[in-house]
């Protein structure tokens, strides 16, 4: 017997990438990585995604960081 949280597509598990999986590489997409929102930034061929931490300071991340701290494309409830 399936639980509401195991059948709901929009349950966080649902949702969440496989670990292997790269974060997408368009520029200006919106990601999450632990409860924040991270936006991809290009420039000068160099791609970084910025967000704040939990103080609010700038914060800017490789896509491997982002990769190896889990994120998914739904913020999480």
């Amino acid at each position: 017997m399936k639980t509401d949280e195991q059948t709901d597509p929009a349950s966080p598990q649902a949702t969440a990438p496989a670990s292997t999986e790269l974060p997408p590489t368009a520029p200006c997409t919106v990601v999450w990585c632990g409860g924040r929102p991270y936006v991809l930034e290009s420039s000068a061929g160099h791609n970084r995604w910025v967000g704040t931490d939990h103080r609010g300071r700038p914060v800017a991340l490789t896509s491997a960081d982002l990769q190896r701290r889990g994120w998914t494309h739904t913020r999480a409830s």
